[in-house]
């Protein structure tokens, strides 16, 4: 219970992985990936419950390790490539509901956001319960400004590839923020039954672009090595 709300944590982890093998439980600093969420999660204190939802028996008792609830086995119908993320979680608040439990707020946290913070997920809570928002989407800036993006014609030609009255000082240019994919939380009641979690009371939840890194490609494990071994402060 945290400030009076009681808070679901979960966890998704599918055991299939085509880009990067059995991704979830590869090492990144010494440790399989899904710990490093596992432990900011039991770190923040806030969870009633921290629950891994998983088709893997390797995954299952690895998450057990690190202090996680494992309570179930996901149906293989559910761990598919192109399986929706919202539909695992649903899959998860219908087995608690079906055992009598719930919980004010479910807070779903990706293994592949390993650098989000302890204080990252105590923000976002704090920042729920203070606006009484129905849900919180972490972002953080854009790495390149859209403004400077455009699609290419067959030719290559750049003609017409900024605008005419863009700002070529980035310091002009208005700030924009991507969802990078660290924290999604919401009410229960909210999340239950729809698709997105985005609605006219969700808040962004702003996190630097050191915590940001999004686990989905080998240089992105290398990013992630560099920015650990900063914080330890190694060199």
């Amino acid at each position: 219970m945290h400030r009076g709300v009681s808070f679901l944590g979960f966890i998704p982890a599918r055991a299939g992985s085509k880009g990067i093998p059995s991704k979830n439980i590869r090492l990144l600093a010494g440790k399989p990936l899904i710990v490093h969420t596992i432990q900011a999660a039991k770190e923040s204190g806030i969870f009633d419950c921290l629950v891994v939802s998983t088709d893997g028996k390797e995954i299952a008792k690895i998450a057990g390790e690190a202090g996680a609830e494992v309570p179930f086995l996901r149906p293989p119908e559910l761990a598919t490539d192109d399986t929706p993320g919202i539909d695992t979680l649903r899959h998860a608040l219908r087995w608690f509901e079906e055992r009598g439990k719930q919980y004010n707020c479910v807070m779903y946290l990706q293994p592949t956001s390993p650098l989000r913070s302890a204080a990252d997920i105590m923000a976002a809570a704090d920042l729920l319960i203070d606006r009484n928002a129905e849900a919180i989407v972490s972002v953080s800036r854009v790495e390149h400004h859209p403004w400077w993006s455009n699609v290419l014609p067959a030719d290559g030609c750049m003609k017409d590839f900024l605008k005419p009255d863009t700002a070529t000082n980035r310091q002009e240019l208005p700030a924009y923020y991507r969802l990078n994919g660290a924290i999604y939380l919401a009410r229960w009641d909210f999340i239950r039954n729809r698709n997105s979690w985005l609605g006219p009371h969700t808040y962004a939840y702003i996190m630097s672009r050191k915590r940001s890194v999004d686990i989905d490609q080998e240089i992105d494990f290398i990013i992630a090595e560099a920015l650990i071994a900063v914080r330890a402060g190694r060199n």
